[in-house]
């Protein structure tokens, strides 16, 4: 059984800052990628950041880039979300998903993640 958790989001003003923390336990045996995506109210999952675990290649949406940050530490499978600059549109459920199967969908194909945390809100107030 494999579990992600989520953790570090919040309520913050326009141009603050949060870092989000996905920690990964339980049977892994080998992990291929970790993604960060969104779901605002009435709206789709959006996917948000990529990182590969092996190569570390990063890939962003164009509405987070230049203002999130995507990194890993290997030793605690964590992978963290650093979100500056943040807007009001940035009000979402924030989902952090492992690949474990190396599918060969794309980097933001939700159908490529194996697992999912249970989110974390966060919020920007205007």
């Amino acid at each position: 059984q494999v579990q992600l958790v989520e953790s570090g989001g919040g309520l913050v003003q326009t141009g603050g800052s949060l870092r989000l923390s996905c920690a990964a336990s339980g049977s892994i045996y080998i992990t291929y990628a970790t993604s960060w995506f969104r779901q605002a109210p009435g709206k789709g999952r959006e996917f948000v950041a990529f990182i590969s675990w092996n190569s570390g290649i990063t890939y962003y949406a164009d509405s987070v880039k230049g203002r999130f940050t995507i990194s890993k530490d290997n030793a605690k499978n964590t992978v963290y979300l650093q979100m500056n600059s943040l807007k009001p549109e940035d009000t979402a459920i924030y989902y952090c998903a492992l690949d474990t199967s190396a599918s060969g969908s794309r980097y933001d194909d939700w159908a490529r993640y194996d697992y999912w945390g249970q989110g974390t809100q966060v919020t920007v107030s205007s």
